[in-house]
């Protein structure tokens, strides 16, 4: 696997950064893997790294890049204050946008022809949703989403097949948003919820063991069913 930084244009010119890990044996798909709240930090890279491992080619935005080029934040008391400050600043619209030259980006490599999913986590994991529904993204992965319930107008709009993730236990997205979240996709044929008894917010990166092996396989599983009609 190699690793490097890539500059990718804004709609505007602008360039801005990403993490991309490239595998060894590419499987001929791509993730555009989205952010939490502290940036794209260590522990991003490292969840870029293990979609390398298994054969995807994975672009990390910089989805700060307008507020802070480069940023990364820890989760002491200071840095939670921060992140939480420039998520306030966070321009949604502005955040897709990227997302969608991101997908270009990748849609332009020379001989790339295959899928390319969104998997997002905390405020990623809402844009990934909002990437289905936008239609930016052939599949989307989310990852305990933070604000998705306040776009349930748009979950019948959802344009390509989506795998959501919530612990039961995330303050951030309490029980009263995933019973929206869950009520609203119920009947949905391209989305699937699934849930993770006593598990807590950002449980796939620093939770149980079981719990992300779970939310690992079933992530595979959903990206090799629903990327194969994109096979290049």
């Amino acid at each position: 696997m190699a690793t490097f930084s890539a500059q990718i244009s804004s709609r505007d010119g602008r360039p801005f950064g990403a993490y991309v890990a490239r595998p060894d044996a590419p499987n001929g798909h791509a993730i555009v893997l989205l952010q939490e709240i502290f940036g794209v930090t260590a522990t991003i890279r490292r969840v870029a790294d293990s979609y390398a491992r298994d054969g995807y080619l994975v672009y990390a935005p910089d989805l700060f890049w307008r507020l802070q080029p480069g940023v990364e934040l820890g989760h002491s008391k200071e840095e939670i204050q921060r992140a939480m400050a420039l998520l306030r600043e966070f321009d949604d619209d502005a955040g897709m946008a990227d997302i969608e030259q991101a997908v270009a980006y990748i849609r332009a490599q020379p001989g790339f022809s295959g899928g390319v999913a969104a998997a997002g986590l905390c405020l990623g994991g809402k844009l990934a949703y909002l990437a289905c529904a936008r239609g930016i993204v052939d599949a989307a992965v989310s990852y305990y989403g933070v604000g998705i319930e306040a776009h349930l107008d748009e979950a019948q709009q959802l344009q390509c097949p989506i795998i959501l993730h919530f612990g039961t236990h995330d303050s951030y997205v309490p029980a009263t948003a995933q019973e929206a979240i869950a009520a609203a996709l119920a009947d949905h044929p391209k989305a699937n919820v699934h849930f993770y008894d006593q598990a807590g917010h950002g449980f796939y990166t620093r939770g149980d063991p079981k719990h992300i092996q779970s939310a690992h396989d079933a992530t595979e599983a959903f990206l090799r069913t629903h990327l194969n009609g994109k096979q290049p």
